[in-house]
């Protein structure tokens, strides 16, 4: 893996791919010892927390580009399911047609069974924002529960009508 620090930017380069951000003028990155040190000016609030955002991105980046992220996403519901279209995700959760969603740049979806999907990526935003945007198609509604859910999110249930 490959870090290169420039006045307000960092880069990482590993076997995944490869990630810069942008940082704030006042933190200083310095690499020692094979290690990335994160500095910050003083102790004044502001700094401590651009201090903390610079290390929580770079660490980021860095896992982003050795072992990669993950969103896993479920769909519940009699008759939804995910398919893939080539690159595109095809959707049928209850619409009159089904909804594809290609993926951007550094994307990729898997659907190991037609009820789970997972998106994949280097890039922990971009991967958080994709599986968003996924589960915004359809998201779980609290009075059957059907819709489109992280995998471990607890959907508050409704009690219906009464008779």
């Amino acid at each position: 893996m490959n870090v290169s620090i420039s006045p307000g930017r960092v880069m990482v380069n590993g076997p995944l791919g490869e990630l810069s951000q942008q940082i704030p003028q006042r933190i200083v990155v310095e690499q020692a010892d094979g290690e990335l040190l994160v500095k910050r000016p003083t102790e004044r609030g502001e700094d401590r927390a651009l201090h903390g955002l610079t290390r929580s991105l770079v660490a980021n980046m860095v896992e982003g580009v050795t072992k990669g992220f993950e969103k896993r996403l479920q769909i519940q519901g009699v008759g939804y399911r995910a398919a893939l279209r080539g690159q595109a995700l095809e959707l049928n959760v209850g619409y009159s047609h089904p909804v594809v969603m290609q993926p951007p740049d550094g994307i990729t979806f898997e659907v190991p069974t037609p009820t789970e999907i997972t998106v994949k990526g280097i890039d922990k935003q971009r991967v958080g924002q994709v599986a968003a945007e996924v589960r915004k198609v359809r998201p779980p509604e609290p009075y059957k529960g059907k819709g489109i859910r992280y995998e471990g999110e607890h959907v508050a249930r409704k009690v219906g009508k009464r008779a």
